[in-house]
């Protein structure tokens, strides 16, 4: 059972909520075979907030943004999205509910241009604000507009992740998933793309479900956060009270038990 936190500090609160959740998952349990990956995980994402999973390498994290996507199934629970029941909706039909995916591994097309991805990712919307979408994407990460006619798959690590978050982005969502965007990347590109998350949470009341194992970043930049141990979330809070905790800086900021 996870251990709720509650807030010290008024300004980080959250108020109470008399609204239901954006995205809702209840006792959701993945299979792969017959290894039980998620084990009755519960998380909420309301809207406007920024709200990060973390967990080491191999506690469910990505297991649980693709089970939200349809792919894998749970095998039990539900997941609603704005009310809605999309335990079972196909993966399409998900991503024309507004909801993007930022994938780990950022999977960009790498032999199509800059341009071309994000051409891919406006075609969810119909490409009715295309030009628009186009120019914030570039004012959010300037190195994409210089490279707009390179092919994905020259860019550098870091260009690829704002890539796959621009091609998200380009689909006008509702809900943003972002699976690892810091993985493998230098500091300095991981501050960038923190950066861009925070902008467009504060600006545009983007919400935004992060998935992480970088826990310094991902708690100081989400509303709130989870922690995920061997499939099942073990605490959950505000994110900067999460940072506090002693069990959580042993395991994934001081070193300690991975």
């Amino acid at each position: 059972m996870s251990e709720t936190l509650t807030a010290t500090t008024p300004a980080l609160a959250t108020p109470a909520r008399t609204d239901a959740p954006m995205l809702q998952v209840r006792g959701v349990k993945t299979f792969y075979g017959n290894i039980m990956a998620l084990r009755g995980v519960d998380v909420d994402v309301y809207k406007g907030e920024i709200v990060t999973l973390i967990g080491s390498n191999g506690a469910g994290k990505s297991t649980l943004m693709m089970t939200i996507f349809g792919q894998p199934r749970p095998r039990e629970g539900s997941i609603l999205f704005e009310g809605r029941d999309i335990t079972q909706v196909p993966t399409h039909e998900i991503a024309h509910l507004k909801i993007a995916q930022s994938p780990e591994g950022r999977r960009i097309f790498p032999r199509m241009s800059v341009f071309e991805n994000l051409q891919m990712g406006a075609a969810v919307d119909g490409f009715a604000h295309f030009d628009a979408d186009l120019e914030k994407v570039f004012v959010l990460f300037p190195r994409l507009k210089e490279r707009i006619n390179q092919r994905g798959g020259t860019l550098s690590g870091g260009e690829q992740q704002m890539l796959a978050i621009g091609r998200a982005l380009m689909s006008r969502p509702r809900l943003l998933m972002l699976d690892e965007p810091s993985l493998g990347l230098a500091p300095l590109v991981v501050r960038q793309i923190f950066d861009a998350i925070r902008e467009l949470n504060r600006t545009e009341g983007l919400t935004v479900f992060l998935v992480e194992q970088n826990a310094f970043h991902a708690l100081k930049l989400a509303h709130r956060g989870y922690v995920l141990v061997n499939g099942a979330i073990t605490l959950s809070g505000e994110g900067r009270e999460l940072l506090e905790r002693p069990e959580v800086r042993a395991a994934y900021l001081e070193g300690g038990a991975h």
